[in-house]
């Protein structure tokens, strides 16, 4: 007996996921995996290139078909079809997929690379590349389908102005070598943490908190409740946190510390006038309060925030209410009935900001309680604030939010791409965790092996973009957060299936955005062209082999040198440090050429144990191979 089925197809419905519309790429020599959604039990035929499969609709109304896989090129026409409605996918490519994600580096569109406007001018690859750009959005669960439309498109003038410009130019570059289609995927976020691009099972399997995913897994159920839990965690770091008194709780209107009154206008607090905020990165507290009748505490209500810049964590009446991420985003927090009392309640909101302008947004005015009958209660009586002091440190971070919670962009952004064939993958993150770096390597490696898993394929080729070179230069070998990140990064790209872009000489000073996109997407595509076409050529440039003792001098020898080495502007190479075992003993060296290696001297430091090359933030850097790519910062044992 046939099953019934309570409504027919709907003819409009669209039958493939989103990922399948005109103008797609589908992966080259792969099966091909189509799948969507129809009237479950339904009968999904499906035919490409000749070849036909048929599917039948689960109990949720998922399916998918596979097709064998198809050699390069197209255009091909994909149809689907389910009883009476239909599907029909035009100009659809066969080629190589790369999925480009990270932060703002990798979000970056081209209007904003080096000289944009002829290069979007000349950007006519409309027959041969593709361009996919995944919708931002951060969920607590993960998500079958992207929380906005999205559409492929053929690159054009007009649609590579605002499309990744690494991803762009690395998929123009690779194409002088290979003539295959390309369809490029960017999923990418700015400011992200690498956590939240990692699937909750990953974290767990890593070692990451239960505590705080157990906390993510509530948000879903019940965002209020998680809230208040997570203000309870977060008030358990900061009575650990260094210099915060016993029974310091500003939260619930304790008198500690220096309150002081804010302008009316709030806003940045770096505008403010205040010597101490002018150039401040780090958190402070607000405070406070609205005056209810009975009648109004009584009721369903929802506090409105401005934006703050960058993250806030909320508390009302000493309850914890809401925490966000995201310097535009207004905050709307439900409060819990019976939150709100009569007569006086206070609301204290914490800001951390991590780069350039930070605070709450003005005017007191754009903050506000609205009520269930339809009123509001403005919060313009007036804010104090207190500043943090910075060695307090990082608070966490609670775990919904968006680009720096955990797991909430892999559940919006990557587990709708899941089961969709790649040829790679183009990571360029970590500015967001250079104040953890000695737990990089273990994440990086996570999240490579979690979407090798997602994607179904163990040795999905994984090409890193090596942090840029940024900020002040160092005048003295010292601790740098950003070149411990970088040699976590260098470590992870030595292992199979995987490379690193080096950048640590085409960054700015003073801008955490490199718009020298061109030079990086050529690096990828020579990356790309060895480690996942098999050319034979150095993937990065000059890579440390070894370092070892030789009379007075450490020898470093260095692999992957196309034509020797050359140290531009100096009679030897600069950035060398010789140390011993202990913190603070690097020292400069002396360095002199020798073929493929330099040989060190540190007179004043008789035991060096390691060697360190370009470690700071922004190091200068001269020693690079005849293909004109630099020796990249490092740091090796003297064996």
């Amino acid at each position: 007996m046939s099953p019934a089925f309570a409504d027919p197809p709907d003819p409009a419905t669209p039958l493939l996921h989103p990922l399948f519309q005109d103008h797609a790429v589908l992966q080259r020599d792969r099966p091909l995996r189509l799948h969507g959604d129809a009237p479950a039990g339904a009968t999904v035929h499906v035919e490409l290139a000749g070849h036909r499969a048929q599917a039948r609709a689960d109990a949720g109304g998922r399916w998918r078909a596979d097709l064998p896989p198809l050699p390069a090129g197209g255009p091909h026409t994909l149809s689907v079809r389910a009883g009476g409605a239909t599907q029909t996918v035009r100009d659809l490519l066969v080629g190589d997929v790369w999925l480009c994600s990270g932060q703002s580096n990798m979000e970056l569109p081209v209007w904003r690379s080096l000289d944009a406007r002829a290069e979007i001018a000349n950007a006519d690859h409309a027959a041969v590349i593709r361009l996919l750009t995944v919708p931002k959005a951060g969920s607590p669960l993960p998500q079958a389908r992207f929380g906005l439309p999205a559409a492929w498109q053929a690159a054009t003038p007009e649609t590579v102005r605002d499309f990744s410009a690494a991803c762009f130019y690395f998929a123009r570059e690779l194409r002088k070598t290979l003539d295959v289609p390309m369809g490029l995927i960017d999923a990418s976020w700015g400011g992200s943490r690498i956590q939240a691009w990692t699937s909750a099972e990953a974290l767990r399997a890593g070692g990451h908190a239960d505590e705080d995913l157990d906390v993510l897994a509530l948000y879903a159920k019940d965002p209020a409740r998680a809230a208040a839990r997570w203000g309870e965690r977060w008030a358990a770091w900061w009575a650990r946190a260094p210099g915060v008194a016993a029974g310091d709780r500003p939260w619930d209107g304790t008198p500690h510390g220096d309150w002081r009154q804010a302008p009316r206008e709030l806003g940045a607090w770096e505008r403010w006038g205040v010597p101490e905020l002018a150039a401040f990165d780090g958190m402070l507290w607000y405070r406070t309060t609205a005056t209810l009748t009975a009648d109004q505490a009584a009721q369903a209500a929802t506090l409105v925030l401005g934006p703050a810049d960058e993250m806030d964590l909320t508390w009302v009446n000493g309850i914890a209410v809401g925490s966000t991420y995201g310097a535009g985003t207004v905050r709307e927090y439900p409060l819990p009935r019976g939150l709100l009392r009569a007569g006086t309640n206070t609301i204290v909101v914490n800001v951390l900001d991590t780069y350039r302008d930070g605070g709450l947004a003005g005017p007191a005015s754009a903050h506000r309680l609205r009520l269930a009958d339809g009123t509001s209660v403005p919060l313009d009586g007036g804010w104090r604030y207190r500043i943090v002091p910075p060695a307090t440190g990082a608070p966490p971070r609670a775990p919904w939010q968006s680009a720096a919670g955990l797991s909430t962009l892999y559940n919006g952004m990557i587990a709708p791409l899941a089961g969709t064939a790649l040829r790679g993958v183009l990571w360029y993150q970590g500015e967001s965790n250079t104040s953890e770096p000695d737990a990089y390597a273990g994440l990086l490696r996570s999240l490579r092996e979690d979407w090798r898993r997602r994607f179904d394929d163990p040795r999905l080729p994984w090409l890193i973009v090596q942090l840029a070179n940024y900020g002040a230069p160092a005048q003295a070998p010292g601790d740098s957060g950003w070149a411990a990140l970088r040699e976590a990064q260098r470590r992870v790209a030595a292992e199979p299936h995987s490379a690193l872009a080096v950048t640590i000489d085409i960054g700015e000073r003073d801008d955490i955005h490199p718009p020298n996109k061109q030079a990086l997407g050529l690096r990828l595509a020579r990356a790309a062209r060895h480690v996942v076409y098999g050319e034979a050529l150095a993937p990065s440039g000059p890579v440390p082999r070894g370092a070892r003792r030789e009379g007075g001098a450490v020898v470093v020898t260095f692999g992957d040198v196309e034509g020797g080495l050359v140290a531009y502007g100096a009679p030897g190479p600069l950035g060398f440090e010789l140390c011993g075992a202990e913190p603070g003993s690097c020292r400069w060296a002396q360095a002199a050429l020798d073929g493929d290696a330099v040989h060190l001297h540190a007179p004043d430091l008789p035991a060096p144990t390691r060697v360190r090359h370009a470690w700071a933030d922004n190091p200068l850097v001269n020693l690079f191979d005849r293909a004109g790519l630099p020796a990249g910062p490092f740091e090796i044992e003297i064996r």
